[in-house]
């Protein structure tokens, strides 16, 4: 009975499906990224730009003031720098696998999305993702507030690809699972930890796992007023030592074909996004992030 809706609703997810070896899947995946890719960097081109003229402008304004305003010309400096390093995480495409309604399956309306380890399936499956121990802790600080303040109560959505590089829901073969997607409320120092698995490198993106960022648990499993959309990127250097374990397929191979540059969401900068990662293929790996908000 089950088998009817759920292959007619993935009449749907399947054309978006994952089959990494058909060209026109993965460009489907590409014309969903690339759009608001570009978008985003026209905004940041133009940003820089409406800046430039207003330095100007207050530079000349604090010279020809004379020594009354010194100190108000040495304010805005001390506080241009905290700004530069407290700013909102980069928001991102939710790419074409989000399972959050926006595109076929919405798995945050179902019981059990909220959950600590998200590598096995709930609900009516039982699938599991298989690879190597990851353990995913973001920390949600508020940037009006220089992120000093943490986010208690807020909550995220994250999800990610298993170690073949298939997105439950969407990919062929895991339709009918739903692993390695989850929610979490934050905690009162705005942090909340997630138990994965180490996302394999399928072909034209860099490694990375996708998450959402809502003001209450209530939103997020709502599916409404997403605060931020984001991507987090897996440095280099564990991406290798992961992916030179069994099971991890043509990952290896695929990521020397790509670098952060390059990636058509990282290329434009990725300090933010860069995990701070520690421990080993044997006991597991934590991932950590900063995710103003």
């Amino acid at each position: 009975m089950n088998t009817g809706p759920k292959s007619s609703g993935h009449g749907h997810g399947h054309h978006h499906g994952h089959d990494h070896h058909h060209g026109d899947e993965f460009d489907k995946g590409l014309s969903h990224d690339l759009p608001v890719f570009a978008r985003r960097r026209m905004i940041r081109l133009l940003a820089g730009a409406s800046m430039v003229p207003l330095v100007a402008a207050c530079s000349s304004d604090g010279s020809g003031s004379g020594s009354a305003s010194d100190p108000a010309s040495s304010a805005p400096s001390s506080s241009g720098t905290t700004g530069a390093d407290c700013e909102v995480i980069p928001s991102e495409t939710e790419g074409p696998y989000p399972g959050d309604g926006s595109n076929g399956p919405n798995v945050l309306e179902e019981s059990g999305v909220v959950r600590r380890d998200i590598t096995k399936s709930f609900g009516s499956s039982n699938g599991v993702a298989e690879g190597i121990p990851l353990t995913i802790t973001l920390s949600v600080v508020d940037q009006s507030s220089g992120c000093d303040a943490p986010k208690k109560g807020a909550a995220v959505y994250l999800w990610q690809c298993d170690r073949e590089g298939r997105y439950s829901l969407y990919s062929d073969g895991v339709t009918d699972e739903n692993y390695l997607r989850g929610v979490q409320e934050t905690d009162d120092e705005g942090r909340l930890t997630f138990t994965s698995v180490f996302p394999g490198c399928y072909p034209g993106r860099w490694p990375h796992l996708h998450f959402e960022v809502y003001d209450s648990l209530a939103d997020a499993t709502a599916a409404r007023n997403i605060a931020v959309t984001s991507q987090l990127a897996f440095p280099k250097d564990v991406c290798d030592t992961v992916y030179a374990t069994d099971g991890y397929g043509d990952s290896a191979q695929n990521l020397g074909e790509l670098s952060l540059e390059t990636d058509m969401i990282f290329s434009d900068g990725y300090d933010q996004q860069l995990a701070t990662m520690e421990g080993s293929t044997d006991k597991g790996y934590t991932a950590t992030l900063t995710v103003p908000v």
